[in-house]
């Protein structure tokens, strides 16, 4: 066989390419998507953290990583960083971002140092250790030698903590945490019980937030209530509590910010409205530490 026969029968070998896809020929853009369709979507992945956070025992975070979700994947849309790819659904980026807040969640969990291994209880019943195990979260860990929480700081916490709560919360927190841990889909109970932990959580870091305040800062009682503002733990708390409860907002006004917020926070109205009385006792509790404060100082 000639040498030009070779090369001709060689050519006719090699594969013939394959179609490129023009869809990926260049970056995809980033989409819209309706506030409806992201809630729809994120409470589609509910499920999935409650099993994903009882393997671990904590299934009464569930709230607050649902609240977390929630906001991670509203602050990606509203960057950008949802891009429409072929044959990849929206909430199949959801179930992604899920999975991340999920996996920093435990690991967080498994790595702080909780009140319960730091903190002896006392003989008096003042503080016990089912009580401190409520809390759940450590002084922080930017306070350089201090690595041992001091008891009074503790039982402080808990007391303000407590008288901020109703009873019947308190004690559907405490049951929850110091109770069995409990596998598979969650009743009604178990809802309830959750719920309790987060609020007395959120009320424990208010509180904390609010002893955290120096004196000095106070010097009148706008400072008051502009710091207990910022005492709320969460930004739709602190978002609700500024526009709508230290202004004590009522009737068509509240309506018309309850819609600004909803699109603001990338939530529904809905959502907003339930979050209004828990922002109010939050903020009453971190007034009144800050106003005693203020009072103390002076």
């Amino acid at each position: 066989m000639s040498v030009d026969a070779r090369a001709n029968q060689a050519q006719q070998k090699q594969p013939t390419p394959a179609t490129i896809d023009v869809s990926l020929s260049r970056p995809p853009e980033p989409v819209p998507i309706p506030v409806d369709q992201i809630m729809t979507a994120v409470e589609g992945v509910r499920r999935y953290v409650v099993s994903h956070l009882s393997r671990i025992g904590r299934a009464s975070d569930v709230d607050d990583v649902m609240q977390d979700i929630r906001a991670a994947v509203w602050d990606g849309v509203a960057r950008g960083h949802y891009r429409q790819l072929p044959g990849v659904r929206f909430g199949a980026w959801v179930q992604g971002v899920t999975a991340n807040v999920c996996a920093a969640h435990v690991r967080r969990e498994l790595s702080h140092q909780t009140l319960p291994l730091l903190v002896e209880p006392v003989d008096d019943g003042s503080t016990s250790s089912e009580a401190l195990a409520v809390l759940g979260f450590d002084r922080g860990g930017d306070r350089g030698a201090e690595g041992v929480i001091d008891q009074e700081w503790a039982r402080t916490i808990i007391a303000l903590t407590h008288a901020s709560v109703h009873e019947g919360v308190w004690e559907l927190a405490l049951d929850s945490l110091n109770g069995p841990r409990r596998y598979g889909p969650p009743s009604p109970q178990d809802r309830r019980r959750w719920h309790a932990v987060t609020v007395v959580r959120q009320t424990a870091r208010t509180v904390q937030s609010a002893l955290d305040v120096e004196p000095s800062e106070l010097q009148s009682i706008e400072d008051v209530c502009r710091h207990a503002v910022e005492c709320l733990p969460t930004p739709v708390l602190r978002r609700v509590a500024s526009s709508i409860v230290r202004r004590d907002v009522r009737g068509p006004e509240r309506s018309r910010i309850l819609a600004s917020l909803a699109v603001e926070l990338g939530v529904t109205e809905r959502y907003v409205a339930v979050q209004i009385g828990f922002a109010r006792r939050l903020y009453q509790a971190s007034w009144r530490i800050l106003r005693n404060g203020m009072a103390t100082a002076s």
